[in-house]
């Protein structure tokens, strides 16, 4: 059948699968039905509930000030899908073009989505993970259970890493009026996705806020009483640390365990996609019937040297979701790449942090709008000589303005009239990032290199 025929029959009778009840998911069964598509469409979860919204669990649910189970997506339009929820996929047959299940069935697809996102990384030591009182965050429902447990009034919380999300936790443990603990691998909170200069700076906010800030130490247990309720931390600097109650906040593992052997380039780092967010198989040739979107995908960009990124960012799962909905009903000179410009943002202690680009492929960092000392400036990180990232404490206005610089590849260090002449501002500074060999808790950003098919990473949790 040739190209424009088929592409007309599938956008008329196609079956279109998605693996993922997520919002890339649901916003690109949004898209598929804006665009025209009228074939056959499903979506499947592992959870039983229809697309939700995550970072609200961390934030508003936390803070006592929304519900776990009113967090549903809003519909941006009718998409008549069948939904298959409550039953993980299991396994993949590219040849056959069917996505097995849990329960024994197996579902065909002319097209088929993969958008299963990340699952928190829990904590490794298994019986210490199954103690009354250790939680994670990530789900509906570990939000309602923790949102539980917060209600009861703990004595003493105790968050193990310091990235986005363990910081906003500490965050809404102290708004909450709640003792809280927190432990943290590297020099200071955020070292992983923003460097050492503004982690110092979330360091003093923490402290500020009332937060035990344990930082350079390594959690190397946890202690359960008699009836297996968690009663302490133990720490690599010898002190231990009461609780009864431990979140750990350790950062993502990619959902992609369900495709061992399908013969997809696979693996921790996510799934290779190239700009059209096409698969590649694990020979690194790009697959025809197979795409991805959202924090499961490692799709190469143009900005930053056509390194595959992996990006957990709200924005870039809605528009690679778009993206990839678009391309799959498409003939090849009607498809468009996604050059989303990865960006991010956060609320802690009172404080609005967002950023635009890839801030850990910097090397340097200027800081060109007000002040550190003040919690209220914009950082500016350079690569090579070149504008990579920006960083914004209480300062959004900015933003815009430098995604325009890292679009043009604008040089860097920066000359412009608008630079504060303050003393920090006058010249770069080493923006201090941890070995990258090391695992950290908060990037959300993950350059992994250039090969569709690497599938090389280990988390292994050790001593300082």
């Amino acid at each position: 059948m040739p190209a424009e025929e088929f592409h007309e029959w599938l956008r008329r009778e196609g079956r279109i699968v998605i693996v993922g009840a997520s919002l890339a998911g649901l916003r690109a069964a949004e898209t598929l039905r804006a665009e025209g598509f009228t074939g056959s469409l499903t979506l499947i979860g592992d959870e039983p509930y229809e697309p939700y919204d995550r970072p609200p669990l961390s934030k508003a649910v936390l803070l006592g000030k929304a519900s776990p189970e009113r967090t549903d997506l809003p519909r941006r339009r009718e998409i008549d899908a069948t939904w298959r929820l409550g039953v993980a996929a299991s396994g993949l047959d590219l040849a056959g073009k069917r996505v097995r299940l849990a329960d024994g069935d197996e579902v065909p697809y002319d097209r088929l989505l993969i958008a299963t996102g990340v699952r928190a990384r829990p904590w490794p030591k298994e019986d210490e993970a199954q103690l009354d009182g250790v939680f994670t965050l990530r789900t509906r429902d570990d939000g309602v259970r923790l949102h539980r447990r917060l209600n009861a009034s703990p004595r003493r919380v105790f968050v193990i890493g310091a990235g986005f999300t363990g910081s906003e936790i500490a965050s809404a443990c102290r708004d909450r009026g709640i003792a809280v603990t927190v432990a943290e691998r590297a020099d200071a909170p955020l070292v992983g996705a923003l460097g050492g200069v503004v982690g110092s700076v979330a360091a003093d906010l923490h402290r500020e806020n009332g937060v035990d800030l344990r930082t350079g130490v390594m959690v190397t247990g946890l202690e359960g009483d008699s009836s297996g309720r968690v009663r302490a931390a133990h720490l690599s600097d010898g002190s231990v640390v009461e609780t009864d109650l431990v979140i750990v906040s350790l950062g993502a593992t990619r959902n992609t365990d369900w495709l061992e052997g399908s013969g997809l380039g696979a693996g921790p780092r996510g799934i290779a996609c190239d700009a059209g967010c096409r698969a590649f198989d694990f020979r690194g040739i790009v697959t025809d019937d197979v795409y991805v979107a959202g924090d499961v995908a490692r799709s190469p960009h143009a900005l930053f040297g056509y390194q595959f990124l992996s990006l957990e960012h709200w924005g870039n799962a809605v528009a690679q979701a778009e993206v990839a909905a678009h391309n799959m009903i498409s003939a090849g000179a009607d498809r468009r790449p996604h050059l989303w410009v990865p960006a991010f943002w956060s609320s802690q202690f009172g404080v609005n942090i967002k950023s635009v680009g890839v801030p850990s492929m910097g090397d340097e960092i200027m800081i060109t709008q007000g002040s550190l000392a003040e919690r209220r400036f914009v950082g500016v990180y350079g690569c090579q000589g070149r504008v990579i990232a920006a960083v914004s404490f209480d300062n959004t206005r900015w933003l815009e303005f430098y995604q325009r610089q890292i679009e043009l590849g604008a040089p860097f260090p920066l000359e412009y009239p608008t630079v504060d002449r303050r003393p920090e501002g006058r010249k770069p500074v080493p923006a201090d990032f941890p070995d990258p060999s090391l695992p950290t808790h908060g990037p959300t950003v993950i350059l992994s290199g250039y090969s569709p098919a690497d599938r090389r990473l280990v988390f292994t949790p050790g001593r300082r």
